[in-house]
């Protein structure tokens, strides 16, 4: 499937669904007038005598070394030779994809110069699978995220590397086997391709992506451990939240009410309940896990103006007849907005291991047994899982921290303040995938926890939740090797599977904002 994509006007939604289903993208035809109208100014600034930066100078601290026309070209392939300073391991193919997308659109809004064939051959190569080898490290998201974006312009003129039918090679081999011509650059177009924040911004919304589904499984398994601890509703009255007026608070409330919406386990403690107050990790969720998607919507309206933004250098103001430097490529709107989703991420897993140690925890979880098993002392139990889950935790506090306020000078001082997005970015991949295993195991014992209530049982739609988990995960009746369940628990609520088995509110899911 081939997707249109109108350059300004693209949404989360579109890019999601591209990213996912790895469909070939072309630009909508009403962008290449204003395309051709870029490049042909830029030819002609590229034959005239006046120093225009990026076009006939140098780059960088090196812009006052004014270039000869008839080495206009060499320059730019020179550009991006000189740029292929990446290292570490390859990005994934549909981020990769993803950040090509994100060029294109860039590059669709008439302000880069580049030629129209330059365009197309990214469509082409997004049609045909030839997806450039971009090594992860190297950016720190100043004049864009140039070594990365570099060894992507280097697979279009058949330099570096790049994948063809699964396998890796020279990209001048896999251009060949595709049928695509490499690229011969002319003005301005390597700078046009290695200057912006693409690389940062298609790992941003990765990210982006995956804090959702964990802040959507989060709501979930939130209630499970509820209804397993007794927990009380009272705190999830909407006229608490509406007091406050924060949106997340108000639906993660509402979302939890109807979860737990006919639930024999709290009904069977209305009346008489002593408890006055539960502990913060059960009565604060909306406050906590609210907050954080708050910050998801905030993050999520940066990252789809940056999707659509131009962020190369100089820019090319057709209207205007003018060909101006600016600073578009700093890419602190990216790394602020990454910054975020990092700490929204981790604080939705801070307090989510705190549910896992309460129901653990006998002197803490209301008559479950310790462990959550039915032998204590002969079985361990969930024990260690908690364990594992508190590492993560760990680790993500310690990813969470600020990467944009970590600037260094580069290039000769040229850029003094950079915003270091591609490290505030590429983290959020790690983090998600440690959230992923907190959830999955708070599902573990939370629905462990449920199933010692019983003949008392939970909500319609918490069976539901548990029925997809239990067709993978079996209760942990006997010590057994844990780490498969573990894995299964995980996985559950990586794809979304376990937030798709009830129904949650479009603001619980990232739909709306």
């Amino acid at each position: 499937m081939t997707v249109t994509l109108i350059p300004g006007s693209a949404t989360l939604a579109q890019l999601q669904d591209i990213w996912s289903s790895r469909s070939a993208v072309v630009l909508d035809p009403s962008s290449h007038a204003g395309i051709r109208a870029a490049h042909a100014l830029v030819s002609q600034a590229a034959n005239g005598d006046a120093a225009v930066y990026g076009v006939n100078t140098g780059f960088g601290k090196l812009a006052s070394v004014k270039i000869a026309a008839k080495d206009v070209a060499k320059l730019q392939r020179n550009l991006i030779l000189s740029h292929c300073c990446g290292v570490g391991e390859a990005l994934d193919d549909a981020t990769t994809r993803l950040m090509m997308v994100l060029k294109l659109l860039s590059l669709g809004r008439g302000a880069s110069g580049v030629a129209m064939t330059t365009v197309e051959t990214i469509e082409v190569m997004l049609a045909r699978g030839v997806i450039p080898v971009i090594p992860a490290q190297g950016s720190v998201g100043a004049s864009g995220d140039l070594a990365p974006l570099a060894h992507m312009a280097a697979a279009m003129i058949g330099e570096g590397e790049a994948f063809f039918d699964g396998q890796r090679m020279p990209s001048g081999e896999a251009l060949s086997k595709a049928g695509i011509p490499p690229i011969v650059l002319g003005a301005k177009e390597g700078l046009a391709l290695i200057n912006g924040t693409q690389f940062s911004t298609a790992c941003a919304l990765v990210g982006l992506w995956g804090a959702w589904r964990n802040a959507a499984s989060s709501v979930v398994t939130g209630a499970l451990s509820t209804d397993a601890i007794m927990g009380s509703t009272a705190p999830l009255q909407d006229a608490i939240h509406t007091l406050r007026g924060h949106a997340g608070q108000i639906a993660v409330a509402r979302a939890q009410r109807a979860l737990m919406h006919g639930s024999q386990i709290r009904e069977s403690h209305v009346e008489g309940d002593t408890r006055v107050q539960d502990p913060y990790c059960i009565r604060c969720q909306p406050q906590v896990t609210g907050a954080a998607m708050d910050l998801l919507h905030f993050a999520a309206r940066t990252l789809e103006t940056e999707a659509n933004a131009v962020t190369d250098n100089p820019l090319v103001l057709v209207d205007d007849g003018l060909i101006v430097s600016g600073g578009n490529f700093h890419a602190e709107p990216v790394g602020l907005a990454a910054d975020q989703i990092a700490v929204a991420i981790s604080e939705i897993g801070a307090i989510a291991q705190r549910r896992v140690a309460l129901m653990v925890d006998p002197t803490l979880s209301f008559d479950l047994p310790p462990f959550l098993t039915p032998d204590p002392g002969l079985n361990s139990g969930l024990m260690i899982a908690e364990v594992t889950t508190a590492a993560l935790m760990s680790e993500n506090k310690h990813l969470a921290n600020p990467c944009t306020t970590d600037s260094t000078p580069t290039s000769a001082n040229q850029e003094d303040h950079v915003s270091m997005a591609a490290h505030a970015a590429r983290r959020l991949e790690r983090m998600n995938r440690n959230l992923n295993v907190i959830l999955g195991v708070e599902a573990m014992c939370g629905a462990q926890g449920i199933e010692f209530r019983a003949p008392l049982q939970t909500s319609d739609a918490l069976k539901a939740a548990m029925a997809v988990l239990r067709a993978d995960v079996p209760t942990v009746v006997e010590d057994r090797y844990l780490a498969p369940s573990i894995e299964a628990a995980t996985a559950l609520v990586e794809t979304g599977r376990l937030a798709a088995a009830v129904e949650l509110p479009s603001f619980v899911l990232g739909h709306a904002g």
